[in-house]
């Protein structure tokens, strides 16, 4: 395997928290503009400054895949390795993917993909995939630094797409 830089500071439990809410503020922004309540944040090596922002636009269109194709446009595959993906909903197989190919080397994320199935209701908007991101990051060639879910945020995310998916 092939030796990659370190992937920046590892973020505190507070550093965690802040940006998972903000994710959720950025999935809050997406319902404004008529999508689904997914959004995603990108932050530096420094675990503090916010370097992206995204919200959920369709369903191939997902915050976190457009986010890492945004970023890899923007900053070389070193300077990603260094930073940081927070996501209140765990990746599906889709965004991990992407988040990886984009060489963000690590991922943050509040609830799973089994608790979205659960507040969905198997909603056929957003027919979601037994696939955990950890799966798909056991399976690849570089070391992708996964974090979640994380209690705290999940219970506040599980909330809102509750009341999201329960008014479709």
């Amino acid at each position: 395997m092939a030796s990659y830089p370190p992937q920046g500071l590892k973020p505190t439990h507070e550093q965690i928290l802040k940006h998972l809410r903000r994710s959720n503020e950025v999935a809050q922004r997406a319902v404004v503009l008529g999508h689904h309540p997914f959004g995603a944040v990108l932050v530096g090596p420094d675990q503090e400054t916010v370097l992206l922002e995204q919200c959920n636009i369709d369903t191939v269109n997902h915050a976190e895949s457009t986010l890492a194709r945004v970023a890899a446009t923007n900053f070389t595959p070193e300077f990603l390795w260094g930073c940081t993906l927070y996501t209140a909903v765990e990746p599906c197989c889709m965004c991990a993917g992407t988040a990886y190919w984009a060489n963000i080397g690590r991922i943050v994320f509040g609830m799973t993909e089994e608790q979205l199935l659960q507040a969905t209701g198997s909603h056929e908007e957003n027919p979601t995939m037994s696939v955990p991101s950890r799966y798909v990051f056991d399976h690849c060639q570089k070391p992708v630094d996964l974090i979640g879910p994380v209690p705290e945020i999940a219970a506040e995310t599980v909330a809102m797409q509750q009341a999201f998916w329960s008014s479709r």
